[in-house]
């Protein structure tokens, strides 16, 4: 062995360096080089390095020295806690280290790594999850294994049992696998707590930490150790990444794949590119953003008879088994995945990992480009497919960011209230399992005698070692335990300041087990072989999933059979039709972080000045082509997005620059900020702005945009002055009062309330307002958690009043354009699902468009109001006008809408025909202004005026793509009804 071996394995016993030997390891990585000697040491340990660098021998190595090397030792809690158990049952140990992993599928394959260092060594390696057996968790209470693999979820659960806690109370390590991904997370904060009611437990134990590259290290080790010092083991990830981003050329094959693929000669081209880069190599990784593009590009791979899967988390365990299987078999060349198979999940040797469209995110990229290679001395390789300009130039700042170690932080959630509401009923209950109750575990007794539960001072200062909660006030924490008692999941013994059991704590801690929001799924099952396909969310299968329609999952075509919703099932038949709808799963979309959008913006702040200078297009892709991994041809295609923006003499966006352009009654902010910083300022905008009114304003954002839809007589001057005079300070205020109207925050009051116990039961009825949620919890924790969530998880609060300060301060420039310009319009592709079919038939737009001209509509001229005429649409004049005065301020209504016409005629009028006359005068005021186009998107089912003058304000380039825009809008509206109040 080397030198360089023996300062790591050295450090190892003989026995599991024979181990190593037998194995066949002799050299170690360079992440066991730098990590194993501190973990050897006992120290708290942090390892940080890509998949595959061997970071789970790093870890379990020394684990498994120290209990080899250890003689099984008798736990004096265990051994007194039975009086009849033989003397030689004494000396069996329980369980002495916990390896935890985010995924069932990883306990899968920790498994089977792990088990044969412990048939070598003599130690027992087991697995518990939600899906072990009664018997084998029997079994592991009454003869606990060495080693158990398991979920932070059975964590919780081990903690309420008798046995196990007295396993438990031997604990010496904790390995936890993936933790950047549970640090970012509220499973991660409920890990901590449970990581500190170990400790109260089994006394301090040895915690390790296996993380991908992230940019705060030190703030993810703080998470791990409960800010207890922790030794930190980076290895360089920029050095082993071969990156390339590429956006394909339109071949003349692409013409004939798009009729075959029933899509667009681009989005062909995207499809053929990959097809090409999994040909290349022999296993490959396409890893795309969302579930429903995996669906949608899954679908086109299995016309072209493709030896492609899809894997994503809402398909079944079998089926998701079963493409793991025959991609690592070989038997399939690609695999198609969402973030499903960002962490370790084995699946064999990967050559290649494709990402479809940007990442959005440097952590993104890292851990799924670090996929490929897969051993420590191989150059991790991968593409980036991008599909327009926004796109390739995002990727390619995602791609030296991440050459570069640029990384983001980790994004802890601190002082989340609803996972101090979830541990708190398992601490009383803890208390209850105690000798000599819960002050026994957790510090001496208040009150001087043994209670059941646990004193609130105990209790909060376990809670607040754990580094998530180390900020949590005593106020904060009163008012959760107050709102527990008020729910009757736990009982507050106020004159003794205890927290003990209710009635309702042991169902509410098994009920709760997870940080997981519930949400309720229909299984999918094909009726011709009665297996199970995948889940569908409740909202797509209310707005879509009926009888006879067809939809995509695991790339394949499925027709509906029958819904039952008694059952939660969606009963399927497979089929061969070309067409059909992607299904919808809830989800938001990855943010941007600011660093990427900022770069985006320096980019285009180098490239202006050069096209203003009159450079030519090549020139600068070569420049460009220079400092980032893009060939010249792609970056070629995406400057030239910025040189068409000069040529029109508009100023460039940058860092240092907002733009703000105006058509119609259309304003876009073109802000480099990133997502969520955007759609705070968008927020801010659209809940001053509508004030002023007393109208609603549309919003979109984009991490480089703000969209406004504004009423009339509102424009740029508007826009620019409520950002010149809006005081920073007002922001959080300004945001928490929109929310309060916003679906939202009832999303999320409703899973919060959920975790405090106050709404046992809800279901996404559409029943449950807004408005109701939160005159109900407005003066409750719950209510508090349910905002930070928010403004934690979507918005960017500080950033946001920065970004105003910096606009009145002048740091911070703002531009003025009449017009809308090539950068400004390239959003409205931004939002779109590429790889659906992006347009509808021509002849499906031809009924649609002889549907509408055979509609008929009722003319009423809201000047006179005398005029009133029904006619077809076809017979509507290109500019309507009243017969008796002339005006052309005429409104275009349904023939079915009885209450319309009286209101405006009225010269009394209540509230509701005060409210019908306004709609009317707009409705008029737009077809004022485009006529008979006007009429036609006003007589669509479920366009009103809002969403017709969002259709005719489209830069489009002939009559077939507004039926295609309409006919969209329809069936959005088909879709979403069922919300609507």
């Amino acid at each position: 062995m080397t030198a360089r071996g023996e300062s790591a394995f050295g450090v190892l016993g003989e026995t599991v360096r024979e181990a190593l030997a037998e194995r066949g390891f002799t050299e170690p990585t360079a992440t066991q080089r730098r990590a194993i000697p501190p973990i050897a040491a006992g120290e708290h340990a942090l390892v940080v390095a890509p998949t595959g660098t061997g970071k789970t021998e790093t870890a379990m190595l020394p684990v498994f020295d120290a209990l080899a090397s250890e003689a099984p030792r008798a736990s004096d809690s265990r051994a007194g806690s039975n009086a009849t158990r033989e003397a030689s049952d004494q000396d069996v140990h329980g369980i002495r280290a916990l390896y935890v992993t985010p995924l069932r599928a990883l306990n899968r394959d920790m498994r089977d790594r792990l088990e044969w260092w412990g048939e070598y060594l003599d130690l027992d390696v087991d697995v518990r999850h939600g899906d072990t057996t009664d018997y084998q968790r029997r079994k592991q209470a009454t003869d606990p294994p060495d080693v158990l693999v398991t979920t932070p979820e059975t964590v919780q659960a081990m903690l309420t049992g008798s046995r196990l806690r007295e396993a438990l109370s031997d604990l010496e390590h904790v390995v936890v696998d993936e933790v950047h991904e549970l640090a970012a997370s509220k499973r991660g904060a409920q890990l901590a707590v449970a990581m500190e009611r170990l400790r109260a437990l089994a006394g301090d134990f040895q915690r390790i930490g296996l993380s991908a590259t992230v940019g705060d290290p030190e703030t993810v080790g703080a998470f791990l150790t409960g800010n207890r010092p922790c030794a930190v083991r980076e290895v360089d990830v920029g050095s082993q990444l071969d990156l390339r981003v590429y956006e394909p050329e339109i071949t003349d094959e692409d013409a004939t794949l798009a009729g075959k693929l029933a899509t667009t000669e681009r989005v062909a081209s995207h499809v053929r590119a990959i097809r090409d880069l999994v040909a290349d190599n022999e296993s490959t990784l396409i890893f795309v953003n969302t579930r429903q593009t995996a669906e949608a590009l899954g679908s086109r791979f299995t016309e072209l008879d493709l030896p492609i899967g899809v894997h994503h988390g809402s398909l079944s365990k079998d089926a998701r088994i079963e493409v793991e299987d025959a991609f690592k078999a070989g038997e399939l060349d690609g695999l198609l995945c969402t973030s499903s198979m960002e962490l370790g999940i084995d699946v064999g040797r990967v050559d290649h990992v494709v990402q479809y469209q940007s990442p959005r995110q440097v952590t993104r990229l890292l851990q799924r480009v670090g996929r490929a290679g897969h051993r420590s001395d191989q150059v991790s390789r991968g593409t980036i497919v991008t599909t327009r300009e926004d796109d390739t130039f995002e990727a390619a700042a995602i791609a030296r960011r991440a050459k570069a170690g640029e990384v983001e932080p980790a994004g802890i959630h601190e002082g989340s209230l609803d996972v101090v509401a979830n541990q708190l009923p398992g601490l009383a209950m803890d208390g209850d399992h105690a000798d000599g109750g819960a002050d026994a575990a957790y510090g001496p007794s208040t009150v001087g005698e043994e209670q059941d539960g646990v004193s609130a001072r105990a209790a909060y200062e376990l809670v607040s070692t754990a580094q998530p909660f180390a900020d949590l006030s005593e106020d904060a924490f009163r008012a959760v335990v107050e709102e527990l008692h008020s729910n009757r999941v736990v009982w507050l013994d106020e004159a003794a300041d205890r927290i003990e059991t209710a009635g309702g704590t042991r169902q509410y801690v098994y009920q709760n087990l997870s940080m997981i929001p519930d949400e309720e799924t229909y299984d999918v099952n094909d009726v011709a072989s009665g297996r199970q396909v995948g889940t569908l969310d409740e909202r797509f299968v209310v707005n879509f999933a009926q009888p006879g329609e067809v939809f995509v999952q695991r790339g394949e075509m499925w027709r509906i059979v029958e819904v039952d919703d008694d059952d939660g099932e969606v009963n399927v038949a497979p089929i061969e039709d070309p067409a059909g709808e992607v299904p919808s799963w809830t989800g938001s979309e990855i943010p941007v972080p600011p660093g990427v959008a900022g770069e985006v913006g320096e980019m285009r702040a180098v490239a202006g000045p050069q096209f203003e200078r009159g450079a030519p297009r090549d020139a600068v892709a070569t420049e460009f082509a220079g400092r980032y991994p893009v060939d010249e041809g792609t970056m070629a295609s995406a400057l030239d997005q910025l040189e068409r923006h000069v040529d029109a003499g508009a100023p460039m966006p940058t860092s240092d620059c907002l733009v703000v352009e105006q058509h119609g009654r259309t304003v876009v902010v073109n802000a480099v900020l990133g997502h969520k910083a955007n759609a705070t300022l968008g927020r801010v905008l659209s809940s001053m702005l509508g004030q002023r009114t007393g109208s609603s304003v549309a919003l979109e954002t984009d991490p480089y945009r703000i969209e406004l839809e504004l009423p009339s007589g509102l424009g740029t001057p508007e826009v620019v002055e409520v950002l010149k005079s809006t005081d920073p300070e007002h922001v959080e205020a300004i945001i928490e009062l929109s929310l309060k109207r916003s679906d939202a925050l009832k999303f999320r009051l409703s899973q919060v309330a959920a975790k405090f116990g106050a709404l046992r039961t809800w279901e996404g009825s559409t029943d449950v307002s807004p408005q109701y949620l939160v005159a109900a919890l407005e003066d409750t924790p719950v209510y508090d958690e349910a905002v930070r969530e928010v403004f934690h998880e979507d918005l960017a609060v500080e950033h946001a009043g920065r970004v105003l300060d910096a606009i009145q301060t002048g740091d911070l420039g703002i531009e003025t354009v009449g017009e809308r310009t090539p950068i400004g319009t390239a959003g409205h592709s931004s939002g779109k699902e590429l790889l659906a079919p992006e347009n509808a038939d021509a002849s499906v737009v031809q009924t649609v468009k002889d549907r509408l001209q055979d509609d008929r509509v009722v003319l009423l001229c809201v000047h006179c109001g005398e005029y009133k005429k029904q006619t077809k649409v076809r017979r509507v004049r290109d500019q309507p006008e009243c017969a008796e005065c002339g005006s052309t301020r005429v409104a275009a209504l349904s023939p079915w809408d009885d209450e319309t016409v009286p209101a405006v005629r009225a010269s009394e009028k209540d509230d509701e025909q005060d409210e019908l006359t306004k709609k009317a005068h707009r409705r008029a005021n737009l077809v004022q202004s485009h006529g008979k186009q006007a009429v036609v998107a006003l007589s669509a089912r479920g366009v009103g005026p809002h969403n017709a003058a969002r259709i005719i304000g489209q830069l489009r380039e002939n009559e077939t793509d507004f039926y295609r825009d309409i006919l969209a809008q329809e069936k959005q509206f088909a879709r979403t009804r069922s919300f609507w109040d």
